[in-house]
């Protein structure tokens, strides 16, 4: 008889766990990968210990864009978060706030006014941004499969966007942080996309190719920012 009860107790617990390690995989992405605090700590002394170089024009403009942009991505996950009340959407929205963070601090270093200085959840200066945000939380209101393709939209779209943007910026701490968020994103993209296939779903690429895309969630998740 005890040994019966110590079986059926160790059953009750292999399948507790199990249950336990499918609904962390579908509904939270591995943030501790991306979102640690000794990492943003780490690329913020990286930052201020690498030269400050003169910026260009484009590299000045995509500064101020980027860091609304990841201000796009965190608002948009905050408020899926307060309609669907699932965790992957406060959880990468934590990580999209580190993002913005990493930005401001070339902001602040380079003197560079910021655009989203104490803007609201869901404001932004730059009109194409704004409309974005409000098309992308109406189709993320549709429903939760929905809300997870605006997610790998969001994530696809930053990828595609740090990616062209590293073929014309030199500046040493530039590329540093633009690297380290592209990798943010990938593993955000692989989250989502995971989220997709276990409600049914797909997703097909709209701005990195699918030969990208499919070489990003093929990968597995990286250690980065």
């Amino acid at each position: 008889m005890k040994n019966l009860i110590k079986q059926s107790t160790l059953l009750l617990l292999s399948m507790g766990l199990i249950v336990a390690v499918v609904s962390c995989e579908e509904n939270d992405p591995i943030i501790n990968i991306d979102n640690s605090n000794s990492n943003v700590a780490n690329l913020e002394v990286q930052i201020n210990n690498l030269p400050t170089e003169s910026l260009s024009e484009e590299e000045l403009n995509n500064l101020q864009f980027l860091r609304e942009e990841e201000k796009l991505a965190r608002d948009v996950y905050i408020t899926l978060q307060g309609k669907w009340q699932v965790n992957i959407f406060s959880n990468i929205s934590s990580s999209e706030q580190t993002h913005m963070d990493a930005v401001l601090t070339l902001l602040n270093k380079y003197n560079i006014a910021d655009p989203a200085a104490s803007n609201a959840v869901g404001t932004f200066s730059n009109s194409d941004l704004q409309n974005l945000y409000t098309q992308l939380v109406a189709q993320g209101n549709n429903s939760l499969l929905d809300a997870y393709k605006v997610g790998t939209t969001i994530e696809d779209l930053d990828i595609f966007d740090l990616t062209f943007a590293l073929t014309y910026i030199d500046n040493q701490d530039i590329r540093l942080v633009y690297e380290s968020l592209t990798k943010g994103s990938r593993n955000h993209l692989r989250s989502f996309y995971k989220n997709i296939l276990n409600a049914g779903g797909t997703y097909t690429p709209q701005y990195v190719t699918q030969a990208e895309f499919d070489a990003i969630i093929d990968s597995p998740m990286e250690i980065g920012f």
